[in-house]
């Protein structure tokens, strides 16, 4: 599997589709210039009263222009768009396959709604690259150019004027990239607080309302919203300013030539015809200012998103062979470091056998979760070895290692959905009947019985909450479902209190009898079904106990006195 990501995710190129979409809209807005220039010539040439014979044609090319730019403009709609979404969906795709190697030692630094942004927001903006710069600009371009022969056939001054006014739109374009360019970093440092401050209202909601801080709340979004209008207004001024620039050209240019036509032109409708053209013109090229703006938007999304996806994934490139269905894994004095600099956990050499239940405890920063992304595969070791039944990880294809491990930790996501789905996203394949097995197996039989409507119960936000202890049970089915033969868990009782994180950890090893199982933990609570518990040290030491449940535990006098009967 590959860890670069494509050239394409963030490329401006256009496609031969895009240009044929611009070379139609320029038709389409040459269109409404020849048709505001041929009405001005068949008004003035009517008063005039000639023979009705003689203003058929200019009649003709007034109907023909006014049909063809709706026409035209529709099917630059069509191609530019449907070009546009057609690559929208193609570089998400490409997105997605790249940030797969950076996940999670990479992607973990970031916030979601940053995160959430950069694959939504800032993937969007690089795509409407085409729709709102390269189809406007050559549209633009086309225009211009045709305005200015036809201007400078009829009369070489008038042309020179409508060149100038070309000019002037693309110095106030100019201005408006340079102004829109200044702006982004403030509006998208404001965007990005509303995201994040929303982000965490809407999944702390009933949190916050516990514990009175619905005010709070209001306030944070007031004052991010509050920043973020304050820089849309900061904004719009810049933009006015080159919407008055072009304004303003126009309005000279349009003097320009009816001075013109008043001194070189002796036919009133040329004239006419003169004096409307920089008028339309003017109206036609107004866009080219907006796109050079979005041009800004596009190249800051790009730099963001190029810097999201060239990180330097925390997982090598892998090899294309397939591990066994139930692998061994075994290290030997493996070390990994999540930056690269010094090791993060010491070194440690183990063989987990098929079926066995492995618990590592030890204070927190002492590597226990460094180890757990070491074998989960989202990290690389910095130094000794990692294979699974004999073969190194390294040679081994990174998305089939990764699908015979499952990762359960310590705040499992309650998606806001029915539990029927909440459970099938890590086992797709998976019936009715297996998910009511999972559940029951986890603890949560008495739960299912419970709800209104069983496996189509919503759960989330806004419908039936979860406590802790059946949260993390929800996770050990998901587990269970997802078939995999190892179970990865990190921290999986850390919020619980005593007797139910001994209760879901007794339904852990139940539900997972036959499975191999590595959990990590800072407490001693629940060890007692496991077969052995290593010990992580501050100062790197490591101790393996074969575990007795009298020495590991102390959940119940009952336990205590079976182990000591003779």
């Amino acid at each position: 599997m590959s860890t670069r990501r494509p050239a394409s995710v963030v490329s401006l190129r256009p496609t031969p589709r895009i240009l044929l979409a611009g070379l139609v809209g320029g038709a389409a807005t040459a269109s409404g210039i020849a048709l505001t220039a041929t009405s001005g010539w068949l008004i003035v040439r009517a008063s005039e009263m000639p023979v009705i014979l003689t203003l058929l044609v200019a009649v003709v090319a007034v109907r023909a222009f006014g049909i063809a730019r709706p026409v035209l403009r529709y099917a630059e709609r069509l191609l530019s768009h449907d070009e546009a979404l057609a690559d929208l969906a193609r570089r998400r795709s490409q997105m997605y396959a790249a940030l797969v190697p950076l996940t999670p030692a990479r992607l973990g630094r970031r916030s979601r709604s940053s995160l959430l942004g950069g694959v939504v927001d800032e993937i969007t903006d690089v795509v409407d690259a085409h729709v709102r710069v390269t189809v406007p600009v050559v549209s633009g371009v086309v225009a211009g150019v045709l305005a200015a022969v036809l201007a400078a056939l009829i009369e070489p001054a008038a042309g020179g004027v409508i060149a100038l006014l070309l000019l002037a739109v693309a110095a106030a374009s100019v201005v408006a990239y340079l102004l829109e360019r200044s702006a982004q970093s403030e509006l998208l440092s404001a965007r990005a607080r509303v995201q994040q401050v929303s982000d965490l209202v809407a999944r702390s909601g009933l949190e916050l309302q516990a514990i009175g801080a619905e005010a709070d709340a209001h306030a944070w979004l007031a004052d991010a919203h509050g920043t973020w209008r304050a820089a849309v207004r900061r904004q719009a001024r810049g933009r006015s300013l080159a919407a008055a620039m072009i304004l303003l050209a126009t309005g000279v240019a349009t003097a320009g030539t009816a001075w013109i036509a008043w001194r070189e032109v002796s036919s009133g409708p040329v004239a006419a015809l003169l004096v409307v053209l920089p008028v339309a013109l003017g109206d036609g090229l107004a866009p080219l200012a907006e796109a050079m703006r979005a041009l800004a938007r596009t190249e800051g999304a790009q730099a963001r998103v190029s810097a999201l996806l060239d990180q330097v994934p925390a997982v090598a490139e892998a090899g294309d062979r397939i591990p066994e269905a139930v692998p061994e894994p075994t290290t030997d004095r493996l070390t990994a470091s999540w930056r690269g600099d010094h090791p993060d956990m010491p070194d440690v050499t183990l063989t987990i056998e098929p079926g066995a239940a492995l618990a590592l405890t030890g204070p927190n920063g002492a590597g226990k979760s460094t180890l757990l992304a070491v074998l989960a595969r989202h990290l690389d070791p910095m130094r000794g070895t990692y294979a699974l039944s004999g073969t190194s990880v390294r040679d081994l294809d990174l998305a089939a290692t990764r699908a015979r491990f499952a990762v359960v930790d310590d705040e499992p996501h309650v998606f806001a959905s029915t539990l029927r789905e909440n459970l099938r996203f890590a086992g797709p394949d998976a019936d009715d009947e297996d998910l009511t097995t999972a559940l029951v197996r986890a603890g949560l039989g008495d739960l299912l019985d419970s709800l209104p409507d069983g496996l189509d119960t919503r759960l989330g936000s806004g419908a039936r909450g979860l406590s802790g202890g059946e949260r993390a049970r929800l996770a050990i089915a998901r587990a269970v479902v997802s078939q995999r033969p190892i179970l990865l868990l990190d921290e999986p009782v850390a919020h619980l209190d005593h007797a139910t994180a001994v209760a879901v950890l007794h339904d852990l090893r139940s539900a997972a009898r036959e499975r191999t199982l590595v959990m990590v933990s800072h407490r001693p609570d629940g060890l007692a079904d496991f077969d052995a518990v290593i010990e992580v040290m501050d100062n790197g030491d490591i101790s393996t106990t074969v575990c007795r449940r009298a020495a590991c535990t102390d959940e119940s006098d009952e336990i205590r006195q079976a182990e000591e009967a003779p």
